[in-house]
């Protein structure tokens, strides 16, 4: 299997805008665009809170880190876990300073309610794809915080889920190679995308001047 060098590794979060949308992550993360919603700025409010990079903490025979920086080189991606929680277990990994193993657990948090698309579920799971590689272990599940309901659900990361974030990456690289933007497919989404303006859907919808020379010529009309 490919593995990819550091300098080519992306941001591991943009799988979910790629999941959301294709073009929303190409405008964010090739072309560089990014604008700021009440729903981006609620979403960054709580991954702060999250992130406190010096927060560790043992609850009974849990511990508790924040902010942990992960990567793969097989995905070709890094970024930083909301939290991962070590329950300790005979089939787990040692962890420095601790007594006994451990297992692994990422648990992302999100602002609102569970969605009708996986770019979470997807994103969770390649926070374990990272944590596999890096703490060479197995991890068969984890959990998404959402703060709308305010409660967590169990992800079980089978191999179907697993394929999806290794292909979805593989096509991510394949247009940042490219430094390709793909068109717009137009959804109800779009309404609350906060990229709407650069990406302009409807404009980017109509056919070019190209296509439609193209197009009228095999049809013999010109």
């Amino acid at each position: 299997m490919k593995e990819y060098r550091e300098e080519d590794f992306l941001m591991l979060s943009g799988i979910q805008h790629y999941a959301f949308c294709a073009r929303q992550w190409a405008l964010i993360h090739i072309e560089q665009q990014w604008e700021e919603n009440y729903f981006t700025v609620m979403g960054n409010i709580m991954h702060e809170n999250a992130h406190d990079k010096d927060f560790a903490e043992k609850r009974k025979n849990v511990i508790i880190t924040r902010g942990m920086p992960v990567f793969s080189r097989i995905l070709g991606v890094r970024g930083d876990c909301d939290v991962v929680e070590f329950h300790q277990s005979k089939d787990g990994i040692p962890l420095k300073n601790y007594e006994g193993t451990y297992q692994p657990v990422p648990v992302e948090y999100k602002r609102g309610k569970p969605k009708e698309h996986d770019a979470d579920v997807l994103q969770l799971c390649a926070q374990a794809i990272c944590l596999e590689e890096m703490l060479v272990c197995h991890i068969p599940k984890g959990f998404l915080y959402y703060g709308e309901i305010r409660r967590r659900l169990e992800v079980l990361f089978d191999e179907q889920l697993r394929w999806k974030v290794i292909s979805s990456f593989e096509k991510m690289h394949q247009l940042y190679e490219k430094n390709h933007t793909p068109k717009v497919k137009i959804t109800k989404a779009c309404k609350a995308c906060s990229l709407a303006e650069y990406c302009l859907p409807k404009l980017n919808q109509k056919i070019t001047v190209a296509d439609y020379l193209s197009r009228n010529l095999k049809e013999g009309e010109l």
